[in-house]
């Protein structure tokens, strides 16, 4: 009699445990306001957010160079310790693409990692960092996005072995790891570095190749941008990009902004790797934008 006790008490608590669980991690929304009265798209700042976010980087066409850039149609392999990914098609296209997509679909894609049809969306898809962006600049975005080349293209399905190819898992990666709290606290900062700060944290993803993540692919907040090893597995690492030692110590905010717009470094060497076609990206924004990230990257703390 003492054991059915104890096995139903067993039995209850698992399922109590698997109904929070579902309860907690289950896709989330935005409140449908939140994406209510933000007026007209202004296209020529969509176009900014386009490029600080890096959108044609990973969903342009592998090779894709020039005009062709802006065609969005996917399939560029991201390869990773857990498989490889393949970014969808998010051109205008209403089949293939997003072009039947709704500003909300969107914006729950883009802040909480929610595709259209409610199920959760990979953090190979920078949304823990795009978490922090307004949603006026995700209205503007959207807006950019639907004025570009449609394509028939369909990507790949990601290639992910077990147990990271189960998305349920993923409502317990976002309950540890997504939301929207500033990267780094800094003392007094400016309007120009606050303004670093965001297009930092939030449209340019920085950290999400150059923070070492857990064991479980969350970055590690106590080393903020300190480097971390290739994402893809392979050798060589990516940057400390702090103003410590080991990072960027010697380098002027003039020099980073510098190197931001030309790809060049103090020592006259050049950009390489995969951060070519994020420097390209950046010579593409305002000079000003460029100057608030160099700020910004001078006043976060060391490593």
């Amino acid at each position: 009699m003492r054991f059915r006790t104890f096995a139903a008490v067993v039995l209850v608590a698992a399922v109590a445990g698997v109904g929070s669980y579902l309860s907690i991690t289950t896709p989330q929304r935005m409140p449908g306001e939140t994406w209510d009265g933000l007026g007209e798209p202004n296209l020529e700042n969509g176009e900014r957010v386009f490029w600080a976010g890096g959108c044609a980087s990973c969903h342009a066409a592998p090779g894709a160079t020039d005009e062709n850039r802006l065609v969005l149609a996917g399939g560029a392999p991201l390869k990773s310790l857990y498989g490889t990914f393949y970014p969808p098609n998010i051109s205008p296209d209403p089949a293939a693409g997003i072009g039947s997509w709704t500003l909300s679909e969107f914006g729950d894609a883009m802040v909480r990692g929610v595709g259209k049809k409610g199920e959760h969306l990979y953090p190979s898809f920078p949304y823990a960092s795009y978490a922090r962006m307004t949603p006026r600049d995700i209205n503007d975005l959207y807006a950019y996005l639907k004025t570009l080349p449609e394509s028939a293209n369909v990507a790949p399905a990601h290639a992910l072995s077990f147990p990271f190819n189960q998305r349920i898992l993923l409502g317990g990666w976002k309950f540890l790891y997504l939301d929207d709290k500033p990267r780094v606290t800094l003392a007094k900062p400016d309007a120009k570095v606050e303004q670093g700060q965001y297009l930092v944290e939030g449209p340019g993803h920085c950290g999400e190749c150059h923070t070492p993540r857990d064991a479980l692919g969350g970055m590690k907040p106590d080393l903020w941008l300190a480097g971390a090893p290739n994402p893809e597995g392979g050798q060589g690492r990516v940057p400390n990009i702090t103003p410590g030692e080991k990072g960027m110590r010697g380098w002027t905010e003039s020099d980073i902004a510098y190197y931001l717009e030309t790809g060049f470094t103090p020592d006259f060497d050049s950009v390489g790797g995969a951060m070519v076609a994020v420097q390209k990206n950046m010579a593409r924004l305002p000079a000003a934008d460029r100057e608030a990230i160099a700020a910004y990257l001078k006043a976060i703390p060391a490593h």
